[in-house]
């Protein structure tokens, strides 16, 4: 590989000894040269940038190889001629030195020094020898010294240098050659910056002259393409392009003067321009015919395209050599035209053609063998395929020309606008183009649409590969258009039919029109049935060609609305010939937008639409509907019958036959044309066209039409079957039937079959059940039926969310049905919880049983407890009485932090009680006592005064809800202030001041219905019930309340009784054994007597016993208690421990100890030294 030159010189005795062999071989091994960072000062200014020579070969030959031609006329590189002189010296005896070596070197530095722009360098080799002494090694220094001291100068310091030879270790050691490698990089560098600074400087001279007579361009090219290659044999390719660049502008501006004598013709085409490769440096002597002065502009300019190729190449910017051949390509070609007269007969696309396929393939032999894959291969592809989209446009133009092509879209868009469909041959050159491909394809058509095939598929592989879709689908549509020209229907429409999808998603209406309208011709001209593909073709065209503001690609007829109209009564007729529905999406025909205007009629809701046809004429439909759905699955459909459609807005006014009220979303709407349903979805994230107006449509509750209700049951059993409440209300014009399908979370069963009717229902009612649903007929106007339906046990869920779906029939129409859905989340777990506490006390034997039950809120609701009762069963139980401690004066209010509670004794004459009981408890929640006084006040105030006032009975109920600051006041007096600002701009006026005097007076007219909760209550069982006292035997002295004086420290006499009952025993023991135990109370009393003792306890036993207890402090003392237990008995099931209830009579009694009186006498030392 050539390189910078550098020569090497040494004396005669040392250039043929072994040493120097391998010195030269050593040295050559260690190149090229690498990282060398150069930087020129003379361009300091435009190229302030340091370059990196990778590497750099070095082409080391003799000096006395180099003969002094004379200077050439023709610039050559600055790389032509050494940069760089060594001279190698070895000399141990400065004797030697001074006698004979000086000498040789002076004429060395003498020849080297008068060499323009060179360096030269000295190399003194050093072979240390071990057995050598001191006065060698002293020797040595002092001929580097005397080498440096006669060659060095003040501005060339360093140039003599020492090079230390290791002979074993020479070939291996970078360190032994970095200082000589430092200096040779060096001095290349200095060379080459003072080489190219002067011939810079020739160039600027000559450009000067520019303006002056005599001045040639194609010497001033030369000159300056010399700097270029000299950078180019650097590997500074980057500075090399510039020097093109700056070439390749200058001649523009050439050009445009049209200042072009030193040039030949402005083409002269040669047997094989039009198919060579254009990017061969080989096909024609460019330079010698640029010296000849005899080049064309053609040749010029593809030489200069040339040179940067290789230097983008050598770069590896393979995508920027496709750009400039493809802008070369393109814009030479049209200055081509206006010479065609000269050229051959299709010499342009030809020669466009051959040029444009031999970039691609020179292109692809670059990359392959390129070692960096630093470039993008996306862009890469991407530009390689509008190169081969270039040549397929030049086969549009022949194929128009030669008649292959009709002159129309998509041919004729390349085809030059003062062309004719077939050019004369009047004028023109005898020769003929020599591309065969291009030939053969004029004469043969099948040949021609091989070749344009092929062509158009090899681009799209590129664009594919480069991810543009947009490119390839237009080549697509190209191979499809001339297909239908061809004949190839059937191909043609799969082409047509199959783009427009892909063209949908980048929204390329214009594209996606033209190859709908296409496949639409295609299939007609295939005499194919009008079946679903064939509507939604139309479909699909009409959706491209609304949006579509570039009608020139349409291949519609100048009438274009009248073909439009055709096609649309295409759709209309086609859609009934259809064997079932065709449902199918869109929004960009026909749009729906629901207003806010909303109203019901009796059984009947109303909602306003305002339909939108975007296409120019009209359409025939059959129907306009809206689906809303509500919570659940409620789901109401608006319809209304429409003959036609025109073009732009119409308003419509949808019904649906349902008394359904509350919030409900747009979810679709429809334009029903026969069997063809457009829908229109409203779902978020479902992009839409236009504005579809309100989301969200409210329709206000219907007085007068039917309403359905669920709840739970006012009366509840716990134990029994869980039940459901649904109530239904009749509307103005009566039920005849009502069919109630209910649905409940999965897990819980309803017993749809076991329904009923409560009792108190109209007697003309009457219901039906199946296993799914239940049927309730005959119900009159304003008139409404309770059903109770029973369900699974749910007591894991808080709340069930219960669907209800009712269709209905009126007496005023009874043919039409009517739809009335209801979701509700029903609470099923109660609202209060009872604790109870079981006792046995009383003087009667100890019969008595009292129950304590403690009534609290589980949620955050007030609840206002009215009546609590404990009931026996039906019937009764014989011997039994039941007994309440208090009778409730009034309702109690149980809130999340107060609770209820209530006593009750239970005697018994027959032993334990062994059927359950029934605790009642009567309830109603404090915010359904409130709605209904608030309701119950707006009606009276309503009748007075002939207004609604629905609307102020929601507000005062949200002012309530807001806060809990009027509770307190309601709980006292039962009155509601209800503040004026509800009153909204003093709409209800007198009406409003009569209802807050109502409210705030406080006077119910009744309350909402109570509700009622039966629980199950076991009454407990005990084996052995005892009764203990400890009584204090009266003494003498007595205080004046006649309680006994008892002083601390005084014996008390006292008796311990212990009474037993084995009345609520159901065992048949008549006795047990039992222990008794009077507890220590070491801090108050001293006992003494029997403290501790084992008994037989059977039924009215009574046990006393003597204690002496002696308080031990003053004060209010308790009686010590006293503990009673069963003692383990053995049965038949192993040792078991009866149970015993122990009640302490004397519990709450206190005894007053006095303290005693006394004197006690202390002495106390004073004065004394308690040392």
């Amino acid at each position: 590989m050539s390189g910078v030159i550098v020569t090497h010189a040494s004396p005669p005795t040392f250039h043929s000894t072994e040493t120097w062999k391998h010195l030269h071989d050593a040295l050559n091994l260690q190149l090229p040269l690498r990282n060398i960072h150069w930087k020129s000062p003379a361009l300091h200014s435009s190229r302030p940038v340091i370059r990196t020579i990778q590497e750099l070969y070095i082409n080391f030959v003799s000096l006395d190889t180099l003969r002094d031609d004379q200077t050439s006329q023709i610039p050559t590189t600055v790389l032509d001629k050494p940069l760089l002189n060594l001279y190698f010296v070895q000399c141990e005896d400065i004797e030697v030195y001074r006698t004979n070596v000086r000498k040789q070197i002076k004429g060395w530095h003498n020849s080297v020094t008068q060499r323009r722009n060179q360096e030269w360098v000295i190399v003194y080799l050093v072979r240390p020898d071990l057995r050598t002494g001191d006065r060698k090694f002293f020797q040595k220094s002092s001929v580097l010294d005397k080498l440096k001291a006669d060659f060095n100068s003040d501005k060339r310091d360093r140039q003599v240098l020492q090079l230390g030879w290791y002979a074993s270790s020479l070939n291996v050691n970078p360190a032994v050659w970095a200082e000589l490698l430092t200096k040779v990089k060096d001095g290349l560098l200095s060379a080459f910056e003072s080489s190219i600074a002067h011939r810079e400087e020739e160039v600027r001279r000559s450009e000067t002259q520019m303006s002056m007579p005599g001045w040639n361009f194609c010497t001033f090219f030369i000159l300056k393409e010399s700097i270029a290659m000299s950078f180019e044999g650097m590997h500074l390719y980057e500075d090399a392009l510039g020097q093109y660049n700056e070439l390749e502008n200058i001649f523009l501006q050439v050009l445009r003067e049209k200042n072009l004598p030193w040039f030949g013709s402005f083409i002269t085409p040669g047997p094989k321009d039009d198919s060579m490769a254009l990017l061969s440096p080989d096909k024609k002597p460019y330079r010698d015919l640029i010296l000849a002065n005899t080049i064309s502009v053609f040749d010029f300019r593809i030489y200069l395209l040339l040179r940067q190729c290789i230097l983008l190449n050598k770069l590896s910017k393979f995508v920027e050599i496709c750009r400039k051949s493809l802008t070369f390509l393109g814009t030479f070609g049209r200055r081509l035209r206006d010479t065609e007269a000269t050229l051959p007969e299709y010499f342009i696309e030809s020669w466009i053609f051959s040029s444009a396929l031999s970039v691609v393939e020179q292109i692809e032999s670059w990359a392959a063998a390129s070692r960096t894959d630093s470039f993008d291969s996306s862009r890469l592809f991407a530009a390689k395929g509008e190169l081969l989209e270039l040549a397929r446009n030049q086969l549009d133009v022949l194929g128009v020309v030669a008649g292959h092509l009709p002159h129309k879209p998509p041919f004729n868009s390349y085809v030059p606008p003062k062309s004719p469909p077939t050019r004369p041959s009047h004028g023109r050159t005898a020769s003929r183009i020599n591309k065969y491909q291009i030939m053969l394809a004029i004469g043969d058509k099948d040949a021609f649409y091989d070749l344009y095939c092929t062509t158009s598929n090899r681009a799209i592989d590129m664009y594919v590969k480069a991810g543009r879709r947009k490119f390839a689908l237009k080549l697509h549509g190209s191979i499809a258009a001339m297909d239908a020209y061809r004949g190839r229907l059937t191909s043609a429409l799969t082409i047509f039919g199959s783009l427009p999808a892909h063209y949908a998603p980048h929204m390329w209406t214009s594209l996606e029109s033209f190859m709908l309208c296409r496949a639409i011709n295609v299939h007609k001209s295939l005499n194919k049935p009008h079946n679903r593909e064939w509507i939604y073709m139309l479909l699909d065209f009409f959706k491209a060609y609304i949006p579509d503001t570039n009608r020139e690609l349409s291949p519609l007829d100048q009438d274009g609305l009248s073909s439009l109209s055709t096609l649309v009564n295409h759709v209309v007729t086609s859609a009934k010939e259809l064997d079932s529905d065709l449902i199918h999406s869109d929004d960009y025909i026909i749009s729906i937008r629901p207003l806010k205007n909303t109203r019901t009629q009796a059984d009947v809701s109303f909602l306003d639409v305002v339909v939108i046809n975007h296409l120019p004429c009209d359409i025939d439909v059959d129907r306009v509907s809206v689906t809303l759905v509500g919570q659940g699955t409620e789901r109401l459909q608006f319809a209304s019958e429409v003959q036609r459609l025109t073009s732009g807005e119409m308003r419509l006014t949808l019904l649906c036959h349902t008394s359904s009220s509350g919030a409900f979303f747009v979810e679709s709407s429809g334009i029903h044309i026969s069997r063809l349903h457009l829908q229109q979805s409203y779902k978020p994230g479902v992009p839409k066209r236009v504005s579809e107006g309100p989301n969200i449509v409210h329709f206000s509750k219907n007085t007068q039409a039917l309403d359905v209700d669920i709840c739970q049951p006012a009366k509840i059993c716990i134990g029994a079957p869980p039940q459901l409440a649904f109530t239904i209300r009749a509307g103005v014009h009566g039920v005849v039937q009502a069919t109630v399908r209910l649905s409940v979370p999965q897990g819980i069963t309803l017993h749809h079959r076991q329904a009923f009717l409560n009792s108190g229902a109209c007697a003309s009612a009457t219901i039906d059940t199946n296993e799914t649903s239940f049927t309730v007929r005959d119900v009159p106007e304003r008139t409404q039926v309770l059903v109770t339906v029973p369900h699974s046990v749910a007591s894991r869920h808080h709340a069930m969310k219960v669907e209800a779906r009712v269709t209905y029939r009126t007496n005023e129409d009874p043919l039409v049905e009517h739809t009335c859905w209801k979701s509700k989340s029903v609470v099923i777990s109660l609202p209060i919880s009872v604790n109870v506490e079981d006792f046995f006390r009383g003087a009667r034997s100890l019969f008595s049983h009292i129950s304590k039950f403690t009534i609290s809120a589980t949620t955050h609701q007030h609840i206002r407890i009215k009546h609590v009762d404990l009931q026996g069963p039906v019937g009764g139980l014989e011997g039994v009485t039941i007994s309440s401690c208090r009778p409730c004066l009034s309702a109690a209010t149980v809130t999340p932090e107060t609770s209820a509670k209530y006593l009750f004794s239970i005697t018994s004459d027959k032993g334990p009680v062994t059927e359950s009981l029934y605790l009642v408890i009567s309830y109603q929640l404090l915010r359904e006592e409130v709605e209904t006084f608030i309701k119950q006040s707006v009606k009276k105030v309503a009748s007075e005064f002939d207004v609604c006032l629905e609307d102020l009975s929601r507000r005062i109920i949200e002012h309530l809800e807001s806060g809990a600051g009027w509770i307190p006041l309601y709980h006292s007096t039962g009155s509601l202030l209800i503040p004026s600002s509800l009153d909204v701009n003093n709409k209800f006026g007198p009406s409003f001041d009569s209802l807050q005097r109502l409210l705030s007076d406080g006077q119910h007219q009744g309350s909402a219905s109570w509700r009622e909760i039966r629980l199950p209550v076991d009454v407990p069982k005990v084996l052995v019930a005892a009764g203990i006292e400890i009584m204090v035997t009266p003494g003498a002295k007595r205080q004046a309340n006649g309680l006994p004086v008892i002083f601390a420290g005084q014996p008390v006499f006292a008796t311990l009784t212990i009474k037993i009952s084995l009345h609520w025993n159901d065992d048949t023991k008549s006795s047990y054994r039992m222990r008794f135990d009077v507890e220590e109370m070491v801090s108050d009393w001293l006992i003494c007597g029997r403290k501790r003792a084992d008994f037989t306890a059977y039924n009215g036993q009574l046990l006393s016993m003597p204690l002496t207890l002696i308080a031990l402090r003053h004060g209010e003392l308790t009686m010590p208690n006293v503990i009673v237990h069963a003692l383990p008995s053995t049965t038949t099931l192993g040792t078991v421990v009866p149970s015993v209830d122990v009640c302490q009579v004397h519990g709450a009694n206190k005894l007053l100890i006095l303290p005693r009186g006394g004197r006690n006498t202390f002495m106390v030392g004073m004065g004394h030294d308690c040392t």
